[in-house]
Formats: structure tokens, C-alpha cells, sequence
């Protein structure tokens, strides 16, 4: 593939995606297309800005007339769509957002690549659209959706429409879910940086509820590598899950991040749960295993490690997030009330 187009790649998943496309494939060329909202950091990509096979174009999947001169010009082979709004608990507060652009957004999306004959498109989605699991089982890529909040049900709806273009009109898509990623260049909102930051400055650690929802945990370039498969080996119409592995309750993630930051469990602090909180994700990867040869290869402590150290070095970017559009946006939209409130999802 000579070029490929991604939504959503100032986020966290989408830069270290292009990034490790460019460093995989030296003729690869990559278009960016990303609204830059509060967690579209185009910081996070200014390593290879000046790079003349990495283009970025701002603008808004949902703007149709955008995408088609995006998807015009120079012929895009594939999309790699991970532009989305995904914070579970600014789902529950207003669900609008989500709506727009995880629904409207994909299907404005799938139209124009249809028009353009695009020979290969990747859904990106989460693991999140299969609902919650009891203390046994994993998802398979045959579990009934079945999604509990408004970001998960947004996520399914997209898959729905994607799922729906390949059989009406043979449309050349794959779907792909994960679990929760870790690693460099993710928001502050998420538990691991925001968990990470506080714990170097003593700050306490909001956990929700007791502590005892499990996730399964895959370093984000783990999660790159099974995208990549997918888009070069995976077959049209399928479903592949993507997981490390490591299932951990959070509060167990938590005092083994604090072990790491030679940081006290004092610091824990209980806070009040959230509404409908799935109780345990584990992902069955043995689809991915036999048909992409794909299988995760970062050690959970180690990665953990190397991401810790990563955000002790970046205290720049962590404060320039955290004192722009990141911290007016939670002062006006959360009442101080979840600032400092960690989403697992």
C-alpha cells in the first residue's frame, strides 16, 4: 500500500499507529486527517512533521465535502479510522458528541471511501461493544454486541454501519477490537497518565467504587501491530480482537503502579463509582493468532515500566495538556467534580 489515509491520528492510538507505519515501511506515505479537539495533540507527532511522507490536513470526518477533497488528488489506497470521541464518563454526562461523531462521522465516512473506490478500510473499535463478562470467559469475535454506555453503544452502532456496507454493497472492511491500551502519548484523562502524574506529584489516586473491575491491558504498539495485520492480511468482512493478556483489577493496576513510582498506598483514594461500570473486558485472541500471525509481545511489568518512565520525562507535555483546552474544558463540563477521576476505558 503507497498511501494510506487516518482519521484521528493526533490521538494516542492513531500517532503511535503512523508513527510505527512510517517506521515499518519506508515507502509508506500517511494522510492525517484529525479535528484536533481537546485530545488531538499534534505534539504528539512533531517528530516526524517535517517528514515528506507524513501529510497532515485538519478537519472533520463528519464534514463530508472535507473528506472527499482529503480522499481526492493523489489516490489513497486505504483509511485506517480511529477518530472517535472515547471517554466513557463524558458519554454519560452528554451523549450528543458521541453520537456525531462515532455514528455520523463513520457513516460520512464510509460513503466517500465508497466513492472513491478505497481497496481497504479498518474500523477501529474496542472491546467495550461486547458489554461486561461475569468472573469467567473472554470475548470471542462472535459475542453478542451488547453495549452499556453511550460511548459503547455509539462504538457498536459504527461497527453496525460498517458491518452493513460490507454486505450490501461488498464494501472492502475490516473491523478490529481491543482492549485497553497503554503507552506513550495518551491524554491525561485516561487512569494510567493521569494515575502516573499524580503519583509523582503526590497526588491522591481516585479508584472507582472498591477497586475490583478487571481490564485486560495491551502496550499500544502491541495494539499497532495488530492493526497493521489486519489492513495487510485480514480477511474482508471479519472481526479480529486484539488483547494482552493481562487481565488486572484496577486496584491491583493501581498498587503496582505505586510500587513502581516508589509511591505509599496511602495515596489510593476510593471515590464514588461510575454509573453502569462494566465489571471485567478479556479478550480471546486466538482469531488473530492462526489468520494474522499476530500474537502480543510486550511484557505488562515491562511495558508498564518503560511507560512510567516515558511520562517522568515528558512533565512538559503532561503540563502543557493539562494547563490549556484540557483543564478549562473539565472546569466547565465536570464542576471540578471528575478532573481527577481516571477512565479505565
Amino acid at each position: 500500500m503507497k498511501r494510506i489515509l487516518v482519521t484521528g491520528g493526533c490521538g494516542f492510538i492513531g500517532s503511535n499507529f503512523i508513527r510505527d507505519q512510517l517506521t515499518r515501511y519506508p515507502e509508506q506515505e500517511v494522510v492525517n486527517v484529525d479535528k484536533l479537539t481537546y485530545a488531538g495533540n499534534p505534539a504528539n507527532l512533531s517528530d516526524i512533521e517535517n517528514d515528506p511522507r507524513y501529510r497532515f490536513l485538519q478537519g472533520d470526518i463528519c464534514d463530508r465535502a472535507f473528506m472527499e477533497r482529503a480522499l481526492s488528488g493523489s489516490p489513497v489506497d486505504a483509511v485506517v479510522h480511529f477518530a472517535a470521541e472515547s471517554h466513557v464518563d463524558r458519554s454519560i454526562l452528554d451523549s450528543g458528541p458521541f453520537v456525531e461523531t462515532n455514528i455520523v462521522g463513520t457513516q460520512v465516512l464510509l460513503d466517500v471511501c465508497r466513492a472513491a473506490e478505497i481497496s481497504r478500510y479498518v474500523q477501529v473499535s474496542t472491546d467495550e461493544v461486547y458489554g461486561s463478562l461475569g468472573d469467567e470467559g473472554f470475548f470471542t469475535e462472535e459475542t453478542p454486541l451488547a453495549p452499556n454506555s453511550p460511548y459503547s453503544a455509539s462504538k457498536a452502532a459504527a461497527d453496525m454501519l460498517v458491518r452493513s456496507y460490507f454486505h450490501t454493497f461488498g464494501f472492502p472492511a475490516v473491523i478490529t477490537r481491543c482492549s485497553n491500551n497503554y503507552g506513550p502519548y495518551q491524554f491525561p484523562e485516561k487512569l494510567l497518565p493521569l494515575f502516573i502524574s499524580n503519583a509523582i506529584n503526590d497526588q491522591s489516586l481516585p479508584v472507582y467504587g472498591t477497586g475490583e473491575n478487571v481490564r485486560d491491558w495491551i502496550h499500544v504498539l502491541d495494539h499497532c501491530r495488530g492493526i497493521d495485520a489486519a489492513l495487510r492480511r485480514g480477511k474482508v468482512g471479519e472481526v479480529y480482537n486484539f488483547g494482552g493478556e493481562t487481565e488486572l483489577r484496577n486496584i491491583d493496576l493501581t498498587r503496582t503502579l505505586l510500587e513502581l513510582l516508589g509511591k505509599p498506598e496511602s495515596l489510593i483514594q476510593f471515590v464514588r463509582d461510575r454509573p453502569g461500570h462494566d465489571l471485567r473486558y478479556a479478550i480471546d485472541c486466538s482469531k488473530a493468532r492462526s489468520e494474522l500471525d499476530w500474537s502480543p509481545e510486550v511484557e505488562f511489568r515491562h511495558g508498564l515500566e518503560e511507560t512510567i518512565e516515558w511520562y517522568q520525562t515528558q512533565t512538559a507535555w503532561i503540563q502543557n495538556i493539562k494547563s490549556g483546552e484540557y483543564r478549562s474544558y473539565y472546569a466547565a463540563q465536570y464542576k471540578d467534580r471528575l478532573q481527577t477521576q481516571g477512565d479505565t476505558e
